[in-house]
């Protein structure tokens, strides 16, 4: 070190124009070689070049000798400071950040920097005639004085440089680090003494290095942005754990924020005084999002066992009994048919069945609610059930080919419209998917409602292949444009074919 010392100095003291020179190209090659918008670190060097040009203008109208030997260090000292700090920007953030493909972390390059500038003042002290052996004697006693007292801060000072070489974390990564699940954060700064992370309330906390060092660190974004969460809900002791695994799984796996891959799971988790509590199970990529997501999960589940008829099993705190007659169950459930009957006048494949006929479909349906976003109907699904809409939005969606990866909407159906006519009549494979833009509530026909209709009244089944042709031919823009004699070949060969497949498909 003391030759390397004594060669800088003489360099220094017999080239003073050449060191300037040497500054000025070093700052250049800096420049071009940084980023447009990293380009503002250059301030430091710059500044120190100027400091440096300053002193050397004031050394040359001043006549005193001290004066002239302390402008003469501080030129020299700036000088070598400029020099320091552009080098280290081309060394440790363009060669080596570059190689290593991200930057160096921010106390790495610190420290080093520091290092640069300790040994740079000591050679501007030897090239103006201090002799460095002595402050460093001292500063050895100095510095043992202040790491007696500076134990916490060097301590942090350590851990960083511990946490910099393992990286248990990096910026951006979401983590705990104890036991209360609101301490959680997002990285933003890895200093020489601490941590900063930034909690879903936008609150800014300041870590310890040293104590990072200490406890366990749960990092929520290693090694995969994927995370599962946990939700636990209660179901009734009398209801199948199947069923509930099943209808839960199928409400979770659309839930805005969802994974599909890992799928969700449900794990029937205990049975207690409430009833069967399950462990629904699932992963996000948006922890951030997490509170939301939760939330979104549960209303899910809520609208899912409320259309299957499963009550939330809560704890009971208070018992009341309400007494409910006969006559007003029948007037509750005569104003609710009343109310469907109403529904499926607007029905128009169901206007070839009679009043009486329409009115025990209405005591045969059932009424649904779905979330907003939920999938109804699944493009190519076998069921075949009828919606009616009471209240709500939806969104009919056809799915392209497998490299389609997002189904084009073609059209909003509002209350009074119906969807799933020929899923019920002829039993054919859904041909668009369709999905609530809004909470909806549906009126339901079922086939079972539909064969007891026309059980009953087998004839119905050509009446109804009638209005399906017509109806289908209506939409056919190549069909609506034809003479009116060819056009009513076409409804009668749909009619006929229509027929076929309903008596197939309710067997009569």
């Amino acid at each position: 070190m003391e030759q390397a010392l004594r060669e800088l100095t003489y360099g220094f003291l017999t080239g003073r124009v050449y060191g300037v020179a040497f500054a000025i190209v070093l700052l250049l090659v800096t420049r071009s070689l940084l980023p447009f918008g990293e380009r503002r670190m250059l301030w430091q060097p710059v500044f120190f070049l100027g400091a440096h040009l300053v002193a050397l203008v004031i050394e040359l109208v001043i006549s005193d000798p001290v004066a002239s030997r302390l402008l003469e260090l501080v030129a020299l000292v700036a000088l070598l400071l400029s020099i320091g700090r552009a080098g280290g920007l081309l060394v440790f953030d363009i060669l080596i950040g570059r190689k290593l493909g991200r930057p160096l972390p921010r106390i790495i390059r610190d420290i080093a920097q520091g290092l640069v500038y300790v040994f740079l003042f000591l050679a501007a002290l030897r090239a103006v005639g201090f002799d460095p052996s002595s402050i460093l004697t001292t500063g050895a006693i100095v510095t043992a004085v202040i790491g007696l007292s500076l134990q916490d801060t060097l301590g942090n000072l350590v851990a960083g440089l511990a946490i910099q070489i393992q990286r248990p974390f990096d910026l951006g990564d979401w983590i705990q680090f104890d036991n209360d699940s609101k301490r959680a954060g997002r990285v933003v700064e890895i200093n020489w003494r601490a941590t900063k992370v930034i909690t879903l309330d936008e609150v800014e906390v300041t870590v310890p290095n040293g104590m990072l060092a200490k406890v366990p660190i749960v990092n929520f974004t290693k090694p995969e942005r994927l995370s599962r969460r946990s939700i636990t809900i209660h179901a009734p002791n009398d209801i199948p754990p199947r069923r509930v695994q099943n209808i839960l799984t199928q409400a979770v796996r659309d839930a805005p924020g969802v994974l599909r891959d890992p799928p969700p799971s449900v794990v029937t988790n205990s049975f207690d005084d409430v009833g069967v509590e399950y462990w629904v199970r699932f992963y996000t990529d948006q922890f951030h999002l997490r509170d939301g997501i939760d939330g979104g999960v549960r209303e899910r589940m809520w609208y899912a066992l409320q259309r299957a008829g499963i009550a939330i099993a809560i704890p009971q705190r208070r018992v009341q009994r309400r007494e409910i007659s006969d006559a007003s169950k029948a007037a509750f459930r005569d104003r609710k048919i009343l109310a469907r009957e109403r529904a499926l006048k607007k029905v128009g494949v169901l206007d070839v069945v009679s009043p009486e006929q329409r009115r025990a479909l209405a005591g045969a349906s059932a009424t649904r609610l779905f979330a907003p976003g939920e999938i109804i109907v699944h493009q190519g699904d076998d069921d075949d059930e009828l919606f009616m809409i009471e209240r709500g939005e939806v969104a009919v969606l056809i799915e392209g080919d497998d490299t389609a990866l997002v189904a084009s909407e073609v059209a909003r159906l509002r209350k009074g419209q119906f969807f799933g006519e020929m899923a019920l009549v002829t039993g054919e494979k859904r041909r668009a998917t369709c999905r609530a833009v809004t909470e909806c509530e549906l009126v339901v026909i079922g086939h079972d409602a539909f064969q007891q209709i026309l059980t009953e009244s087998p004839e119905l089944a050509g009446e109804l292949s009638r209005v399906l042709a017509e109806r289908q031919t209506m939409l056919d823009e190549r069909a609506a444009n034809l003479p009116q004699d060819q056009r009513a070949m076409a409804v009668s060969a749909r009619s006929g074919q229509f027929l076929d497949r309903i008596k197939k498909f309710f067997s009569i």
